[in-house]
């Protein structure tokens, strides 16, 4: 059953009414005013069942989803720090200040995989929806992709070989099977022998141990196979072949493993000196050209080219902003196409000489503009999680990734708030230094 937060008018005679603690003019006071609150409920309705006790209140979860992706929590540090906050609490809709956290922070994770990629995306078009003007008015935006890296450790196949016969063990131990050689001790001799295996000396050495670790992990797959019976052949029948397609690919081989863990991530060369490569998964992010709002953030299952993630970009930005642009403006790794539908792809290439000064200059700020979304996304990838993809599997990629847009589209909210403050503070200063020079009669008027 859907939970709500219950409101009573009268107080509570040995409770802190946070309305007594917050200031009015605060940014996050005021941006919690801005938020539709009783929509997001609405809409969070159907994910929960009639029947069953209340949970946590939707309005509750949300505000703890977009402080962590706001101030780049953890879900661990996020319920301490919201006890501490009262400023956090009142953005979550609480009436009274608490001593004790809203839920658990595994709650966090039971609540992401409930509203899964159609709710994030939706937690996304409010953020695109409280800009306004904006955000709707814009008729050309900025696409590049990127790559959302995941937290796993850099894939060797020693490391692979070496998880492999670990579980194997594990395996062994769950289910109370004897293995004949567990190879426990071996193979962490191996292990000793790859390491400086690019040494000259140790090459051959490292070789050797790689394929004895290699052929432990066979061996252990065969003890296993052959001590189970049936039914916990099915049970493991998955993990067996993932096992198995570790142990025999190769170095040429496409749609490699390089995780346990996390089977589906795959491989991506951007160019970058010191990064060569990076293992998680790439990212569309799509920016309006002059106010810089965020309205398209998503990921893709496969490394496919820039060109052929333009028309799941397009139409989660004709989701957020219930249009789509005229003009997509991005670099030279979109080439190949001029327009997809009513929209016109633009990328930098030399005009002809008969073009005027004007016309080149005109274009030359355009995609000068471009250049905007680099630092956009870096922002995104240290200020609001996406630098490293702690969530499972592709839906938590495609929720990582959502998520930080609304992030910083809402810090952007924050900044725009903050900045109207300082105006108004900075005309009723002028406004009382003018009432005390007329008194002074210092100044004509």
């Amino acid at each position: 059953m859907q939970g709500k937060i219950s409101y009573n008018p009268q107080k509570d005679l040995f409770k802190i009414p946070l309305t007594d603690i917050v200031s009015e003019k605060i940014d996050l006071v005021k941006l919690t005013h801005k938020l539709k609150w009783e929509e997001i409920a609405h809409h969070f309705g159907p994910y929960y069942s009639e029947h069953g006790r209340p949970s946590v209140p939707t309005r509750t979860m949300v505000g703890l989803l977009l402080l962590k992706s706001m101030y780049s929590v953890a879900d661990e540090e996020l319920i301490p720090a919201w006890i501490q906050n009262p400023y956090w609490q009142y953005f979550c809709g609480e009436q009274y200040f608490k001593d004790t956290g809203p839920c658990d922070p595994s709650d966090l994770v039971h609540f992401r995989k409930r509203i899964g990629k159609e709710g994030s995306e939706y937690i996304l078009k409010l953020t695109v929806q409280l800009h306004g003007k904006d955000a709707f008015e814009e008729a050309q935006v900025i696409c590049d992709t990127t790559v959302q890296e995941k937290d796993i450790t850099f894939p060797t196949d020693a490391k692979l070989y070496y998880a492999v016969i670990e579980q194997c063990r594990k395996i062994a131990n769950d289910n109370n099977i004897k293995l004949h050689q567990s190879f426990k001790f071996l193979s962490k001799a191996m292990r000793l022998k790859l390491r400086f295996a690019h040494h000259p000396k140790k090459r051959k050495e490292a070789k050797h141990a790689l394929k004895k670790l290699r052929s432990f992990g066979h061996k252990l797959i065969g003890q296993l196979k052959n001590g189970m019976n049936q039914e916990q052949n099915k049970i493991y029948e998955e993990k067996f072949a993932l096992f198995t397609r570790v142990l025999l690919q190769k170095r040429e081989d496409s749609n490699k493993i390089y995780s346990l863990h996390e089977p589906d991530v795959y491989c991506m060369a951007k160019g970058k000196e010191h990064k060569t490569y990076e293992f998680g998964c790439k990212a569309s992010i799509a920016l309006t050209k002059t106010t810089g709002i965020i309205v398209g953030a998503t990921t893709f299952e496969k490394n496919t080219n820039d060109l052929y993630t333009l028309e799941q970009t397009l139409k989660q930005i004709h989701y957020t902003t219930d249009k789509l642009p005229e003009e997509l403006i991005c670099d030279r790794g979109y080439r190949g196409k001029t327009k997809i539908g009513d929209c016109k792809i633009s990328i930098p290439k030399p005009l002809p000489h008969s073009a005027t000064r004007y016309q080149k200059q005109k274009v030359q700020l355009k995609f000068r503009r471009r250049a905007a979304i680099e630092p956009i996304i870096g922002h995104l990838k240290h200020d609001h999680r996406m630098a490293r993809n702690f969530l499972k599997g592709q839906i938590g990629d495609f929720i990582n990734c959502v998520l930080a847009a609304a992030g910083f589209n809402l810090k952007k909210m924050l900044r725009k708030i903050a900045s109207s403050l300082y105006c108004q503070l900075n005309v009723v200063l002028c406004y009382y230094y003018e009432l005390i020079l007329r008194q002074n009669k210092k100044v004509a008027f």
